[in-house]
């Protein structure tokens, strides 16, 4: 995942909303959103390399992960077995997240969400740009005060332009007609995606400096990147209530080529 917007009791139905893009080379193999083989309880795409997962939901159990851009690239095990254990896991949040901390500097850089139902925490494994010639890892966990957050390859509401503009189009939707239900229990979920599809790359002045140059920096700045090798590959909206969650899965293929949707209630 590359980009996370998200509101924690900020809407009068709703206590979490996400919305979210994952970014990813488009050989890579991955299964759309469906009920898992191994685990029909939950729901989610999921990484046929590894196995893991960059978003999954099991009940109103959710748990989802983006990687840390911060050069030079870090080895470790992959970051999407933290989505595939923690959204099996039972243990609230805190105490999952707690047991995580001993062995969460061997996995490649992350950030973490998880909700268990009650609570929403982050959790990071690379909260800081490391000093020359340190690898930098160590852990990071907290609960998130309500609001709206944001977060890319970057810290936890980090001011990113896409983040900013995600954040800011999410709040606005939460104040306009679009967010409330229909008779069928679904709110207008357009401006989001909208907001998820918008290919605006930011002015050189306002870009993070992550250690990438300046051409990549503009191409991954977009919210929606079109890139025939590599680019955005899913848009998925979630919505928890107290009593189920809905969550609706958009799928692109190279040049942003439309590849399907699915949409979910458990």
């Amino acid at each position: 995942m590359c980009l996370i917007a998200l509101a924690w009791h900020a809407h009068p139905r709703y206590r979490l909303v996400l919305a979210t893009n994952r970014d990813e080379f488009h050989a890579r193999p991955t299964r759309p959103l469906a009920a898992w083989d191994d685990a029909p309880d939950v729901v989610g795409g999921r990484d046929e390399l590894h196995g893991g997962s960059w978003l999954a939901l099991r009940g109103r159990r959710l748990v989802a992960v983006t990687n840390v851009r911060r050069p030079p690239e870090r080895e470790g095990l992959s970051r999407g077995e933290l989505v595939a254990h923690l959204v099996r896991h039972d243990a609230p949040a805190a105490q999952a997240l707690a047991l995580l901390a001993p062995v969460a500097p061997g996995y490649r850089p992350f950030n973490l969400l998880m909700h268990d139902g009650d609570t929403l925490a982050y959790a990071s494994n690379l909260p800081d740009a490391p000093p020359d010639g340190e690898d930098g890892r160590r852990f990071v966990m907290r609960p998130l005060a309500p609001g709206v957050h944001g977060m890319s390859n970057g810290a936890l509401d980090a001011p990113w332009p896409k983040t900013a503009a995600a954040m800011s189009r999410l709040d606005a939707w939460l104040a306009s007609s679009a967010a409330q239900p229909d008779d069928d229990g679904w709110p207008d979920l357009e401006p989001l995606f909208a907001a998820l599809a918008d290919p605006t790359q930011a002015p050189d002045d306002a870009l993070p400096d992550t250690g990438i140059g300046l051409e990549r920096e503009r191409f991954l700045s977009s919210a929606f990147i079109h890139g025939d090798a590599y680019g955005t590959r899913a848009s998925t909206l979630v919505l928890i209530a107290d009593d189920h969650a809905r969550i609706v899965e958009r799928r692109f293929g190279p040049g942003g080529r439309f590849d399907g949707e699915t949409r979910w209630v458990a």
